[in-house]
């Protein structure tokens, strides 16, 4: 490995202002390594860029940012066979904690890389009504915990993942069931179909969102399958006394809520806009499948 290019996206939300690129930089010549930043204004410069940038030929592409700019990475290094790191600075990094990497420094990620140690890890590819795809590393989340992502994007304040955690406390004030049409293709072979209320429905490759929250606390991003965790309507009180088995991810156990190991997903539900590594993804319906070992990642061995 001989050139890199190092992604970094001054138009995220959070991270972009902590030198980590420039860092890591440094860090990776002194391993021998050539490296270029490239940095767009908006996630769709910062697409063109790195488009250009693969096009040259790099040996690798590393992102300097959190889940979001990870995302646009994914978009244009999946299936390439281009190995792709991650320097942990955003704002949940929930990409970065379902492989190991969420609680490393610039120098510790940089040292990640330069080792060149690889595995591969599946991706989810979402494919909207107009039939258009976009592939995610962690959690598609619908309902109202999409609906805390639309809130928890809005607040100026507080930075961090507390931001998140208090946009899920507003939300559970106007809490209510909301009718869905969910079937899933199990890893079985056979299919399931839920229609009815639900509180929310998630479909995991990774772990966590929201910045650590495992909402899908068994799943494993190379495994070939996608686990999915679906919330039925219960007074607000119990499911407020629900969170905390949420945050500890034990939540699987209580009877509202059912989990499904599957190979794909369809999520139906009138107004909902699903949200995936953090980021709006598209408006309900979708389809959502896996797409295996399609990302080579540096990452300490399992």
């Amino acid at each position: 490995m001989k050139n890199v290019v190092i992604l970094v996206n001054p138009a995220a939300r959070g991270g972009a202002h902590t030198g980590a690129a420039p860092q890591a930089a440094e860090l990776l010549r002194a391993h021998g390594l050539r490296t270029t930043i490239i940095s767009g204004g908006s996630a769709a410069e910062s697409t063109e860029l790195l488009r250009t940038a693969i096009g040259l030929g790099p040996d690798a592409v590393v992102v300097a940012g959190g889940d979001g700019t990870v995302n646009l990475a994914i978009q244009e290094v999946g299936a390439t066979g281009i190995p792709l790191g991650i320097i942990p600075s955003g704002t949940g990094n929930d990409i970065a904690g379902t492989l190991g990497l969420k609680e490393m420094d610039v120098a510790r990620a940089a040292q990640t890389i330069a080792a060149g140690v690889t595995r591969d890890i599946d991706l989810a590819r979402v494919t909207r009504g107009d039939g258009s795809t976009r592939l995610f590393g962690s959690v598609l989340a619908s309902g109202f915990d999409s609906r805390v992502n639309d809130r928890a994007n809005a607040m100026r304040w507080p930075r961090g993942g507390s931001r998140y955690n208090i946009a899920i406390l507003i939300e559970f004030l106007t809490l209510a069931g909301i009718p869905y049409d969910v079937e899933l293709d199990l890893e079985d072979g056979t299919t399931e179909r839920i229609t009815g209320e639900l509180v929310m429905a998630t479909v995991g490759n990774g772990r966590t969102y929201g910045g650590g929250i495992p909402i899908c606390p068994d799943a494993d991003p190379a495994d070939g399958l996608l686990d999915v965790t679906l919330v039925r309507p219960a007074g607000r009180l119990r499911l407020l006394r629900l969170l905390p088995k949420v945050y500890k991810g034990t939540h699987t156990s209580v009877p509202e809520v059912s989990t499904f190991r599957v190979r794909s997903a369809r999520l139906a539900s009138p107004g909902v806009t699903a949200y995936a590594d953090g980021d709006p993804i598209g408006v309900l319906p979708l389809a959502v499948d896996i797409v295996p070992g399609s990302l080579r990642i540096f990452a300490p061995p399992e």
